[in-house]
């Protein structure tokens, strides 16, 4: 038996293999709505057997996209256009989830293939917050730092916006935490300066991160699976680091989050990060034993006797793919076949199986 493809139950859904599709941003949208695009793209990783299919990193609030082009979802039409989407990819077996983020420092960017900098008011920029009046780098938009009221107001607009996506039918609800956005800025102490309740030492620089996955957990229900994704570190000396990536994960656990997934970086540019293959699997492994959580891999994860071994040897409970996905949308049929696991193909698809 193959134990990437053995079935994954977090509270009441039963996921059919642990390989998920990783949310990868696809700078798409007019006014935060998804499009057929989307529904393409996503749908597309349903039918090719992944067992759960995140949607991108989708803003809480207008502010708090990356780009111009972000998906939203902090209204209702926001949700309606998401709704289709949900309901194709589980048609196809798949389970549906959806990313929830706030780009803080990092918001009103171009799309990558527009180059880097600020996106002007004219055409549609804003002017980006963060715990710190800090720019992530020399190219990027100054950001205001935020005020106690805004702040406060973060909680309330990750709630709304996963009432929204319980509405249209997602499974799953994961949090972004992670890759520099806002609420990695305020866990790391290279990005938060804050001398109030939201800064200083660990509890103060996690207050939000724990604010938000309570306010969450309340409308979010029982019987449905959270997840948080995490920088286990930010690779720079002073920063956020793995032994406080475990003690997050281990209040996070208490606050009803299911699974920690592990990725690293984005916090500070110029930094070094010795990326090879499955080079994120050791904050998995880390993770999951220290806090006793389950887990998710991700990064440079290709190989299907690789994906393979990282579950069966408890280094994690599932790998989120990226790249490698978007290079085969089939990726996981053809996993099964090289591993001997049965799998049931889309019986459009059946004279290929």
């Amino acid at each position: 038996m193959s134990r990437l493809f053995e079935p994954l139950r977090l509270r009441g859904i039963e996921l059919r293999n642990r390989v998920f599709v990783s949310p990868m941003c696809q700078y798409s949208c007019v006014d935060g709505l998804v499009s057929d695009w989307h529904l393409a793209h996503l749908g597309a990783r349903a039918v090719g057997g992944a067992g759960l299919v995140l949607g991108e990193a989708t803003a809480v609030c207008p502010e708090g996209r990356i780009s111009p082009a972000d998906s939203g979802l902090w209204n209702d039409a926001q949700a309606q256009a998401w709704a289709r989407v949900a309901r194709f990819v589980r048609a196809q077996g798949a389970a549906a989830g959806l990313q929830l983020a706030h780009a803080g420092r990092k918001a009103s960017t171009p799309a990558p293939w527009d180059g880097g900098g600020a996106v002007p008011p004219e055409r549609g920029g804003w002017t980006p917050l963060a715990p710190s009046a800090l720019a992530f780098d020399a190219g990027s938009p100054l950001p205001r730092e935020m005020t106690a009221a805004e702040i406060a107001a973060v909680p309330a607009q990750f709630a709304a916006a996963a009432g929204r996506a319980l509405a249209a039918g997602f499974e799953v609800v994961e949090l972004h935490f992670a890759h520099g956005y806002l609420v990695h800025e305020f866990l790391s102490p290279l990005c938060n300066r804050r001398a109030d309740a939201y800064g200083g030492g660990f509890e103060g620089r996690a207050r939000l991160a724990l604010e938000i996955a309570d306010a969450v957990r309340r409308v979010w229900p029982e019987r449905l699976p959270l997840f948080v994704r995490v920088s286990a570190t930010d690779w720079a000396d002073g920063g956020w680091d793995l032994p406080q990536t475990v003690e997050l994960a281990r209040h996070l656990k208490t606050r009803g989050v299911d699974l920690i997934d592990c990725s690293s970086g984005g916090a500070v540019a110029g930094v070094k990060i010795p990326v090879g293959p499955g080079y994120q699997v050791p904050f998995s492994q880390a993770v999951r034993r220290e806090a006793a959580i389950a887990t998710g891999a991700v990064g440079m994860i290709t190989d299907p006797a690789q994906a393979e071994a990282i579950i069966a040897e408890g280094k994690a409970d599932a790998v989120l793919l990226a790249r490698e996905l978007l290079r085969d949308p089939h990726w996981p049929l053809r996993a099964a076949r090289v591993l001997g696991a049965q799998v049931a193909w889309p019986r459009q698809y059946g004279r290929a199986a």
